[in-house]
């Protein structure tokens, strides 16, 4: 098939091993250059960018690995090998694991029915971020290879939008199916992108942001929990600091390719949880100088940490990450921080590995619209708490005189009552005081005597 052999070109690593191919590097100028037009006019993989250095001693028996557990379905093993320095080692590599761990490794023939499906609401906006796309890499590219790029990012978006239109499209969005479109090419990004979307990061597709904010919520009580004296800095900030970075999977931040590429080798790998843990261990990176900022400079802290440190140890974030995971488990979160998170968010729909890897696209939407039904059951909710907050503010008045009202009149009845004469100008004060507060009311509540 036309697609698979868009992926499998260049330096076969995965046969090499295998016994098929003994020069690795063989002639390797010679298939760059002719698989460069083949991927470009199918809209295949970045083959150009595979490494041209040989696979050392560990490399190979890593990538055997990685094989080994590609041919068994062996999901823990592939997290735990994504884990470890270097990640997937090779794009190679990649095009095998990430459609399995995604549950998308049957790669059907190219499907163009989508085209005849009605437009999606967000197409104008798909158009304008797909403009900006591939601005750190590839590198060195013309106009005209950028645009067949572009082409195919538009393509691979719009189907899967178009397929499924109950999916909300987010600026960012891009961001991420491009590193899909790079690694796995067109027709393999197809039903990956569609998985991912569904199943890992179906939170920031809903129609509103609420999702993604619940995901937000729970970076200030993690730092709670694991580090005190950076919570203490910056526990009056908002988290909107780190929204691109967790809506993009830090495909919006990071600027290499290898590096992008080895962090989706984690993040594929493991739970949606993941995410927030990374995003944690990001912050964690840069204490030293978070904590020289002065508490009274919330827009220095915020600067801070909307940005990627200039250095980025994707060895030591990933440890990092692994590390807050292993110490701080969502559940030692403070009172109820963890239990208001959605049952349908993916947050916790993907904590099973071998559980999501079963789940199919209808599921996903099954969620999806049970979890933005929720939602607009929430925010029901609590406009009618804010319309009862407003009215007992705006009738606190009219209450306080009713009150008084009802004691006037009881006092007139026991004045009256006791036969006093001289009680007399207290009755018709009493009397005259109560007209004031009935007319007071009837003028709050809208009525004319």
């Amino acid at each position: 098939m036309a697609t698979k052999q868009a992926s499998q070109g260049g330096p076969n690593i995965i046969g090499d091993l295998s016994g098929d191919n003994k020069d690795l590097n063989g002639s390797e100028s010679t298939t760059r250059s002719s698989n460069k037009s083949m991927t470009l006019s199918n809209g295949g993989p970045l083959s150009e960018y595979w490494r041209a250095e040989p696979l050392s001693g560990s490399e190979r028996s890593k990538v055997a690995s990685i094989i080994k557990a590609c041919t068994d379905h062996d999901l823990k093993k592939l997290a735990a090998l994504s884990s470890t320095e270097g990640g997937f080692v090779e794009d190679e590599v990649r095009r095998m694991a990430w459609p399995i761990l995604l549950g998308s490794e049957d790669v059907p023939e190219p499907n163009t029915e989508w085209k005849d499906l009605p437009a999606h609401k967000d197409e104008a906006q798909v158009a304008l971020d797909v403009n900006r796309a591939f601005v750190y890499y590839p590198r060195n590219e013309t106009d005209a290879v950028l645009d067949t790029r572009r082409a195919a990012l538009t393509d691979l978006i719009i189907s899967v939008l178009r397929t499924h239109p109950s999916l909300s499209y987010f600026q960012g969005y891009h961001d991420i199916a491009q590193v899909l479109l790079l690694v796995l090419g067109l027709e393999p990004a197809r039903p990956a992108l569609a998985r991912l979307s569904l199943l890992k990061i179906r939170d920031f597709l809903l129609p509103t942001i609420t999702g993604t904010e619940s995901q937000l919520k729970l970076l200030i009580p993690l730092l709670y929990v694991s580090d005190p004296d950076l919570y203490k800095q910056i526990s009056g900030l908002q988290p909107f600091f780190a929204l691109a970075a967790v809506l993009t999977m830090f495909a919006h931040d990071v600027q290499e390719y290898g590096g992008i590429s080895r962090l989706f080798d984690y993040l594929l790998s493991h739970d949606a949880v993941s995410l927030i843990y990374m995003t944690v261990a990001m912050i964690t990176l840069r204490k030293d100088e978070l904590l020289d900022i002065e508490e009274d400079e919330p827009e220095m802290l915020y600067a801070v940490l909307s940005k990627l440190p200039r250095t980025l140890d994707l060895e030591g974030l990933i440890r990092r990450t692994e590390g807050l995971r292993e110490r701080f488990p969502m559940e030692k979160l403070p009172p109820r921080v963890w239990r208001s998170i959605s049952t349908f968010s993916v947050l916790k729909t993907t904590l099973d590995l071998e559980a999501t890897s079963r789940q199919d696209l209808h599921d996903g939407e099954v969620w999806l619209d049970l979890h933005a039904k929720e939602i607009q059951r929430q925010k029901a909710r609590e406009e009618t708490i804010k319309k009862m907050r407003k009215t007992a503010y705006l009738y606190r008045k009219p209450a306080s005189a009713v009150v008084l009202a009802v004691f006037v009149g009881a006092l007139s009845v026991w004045l009256g009552r006791s036969g006093n004469a001289s009680a007399s100008p207290i009755i018709r004060l009493a009397n005259n005081v109560q007209q004031r507060v009935v007319h007071s009311i009837a003028q709050a509540l809208g009525f004319r005597i």
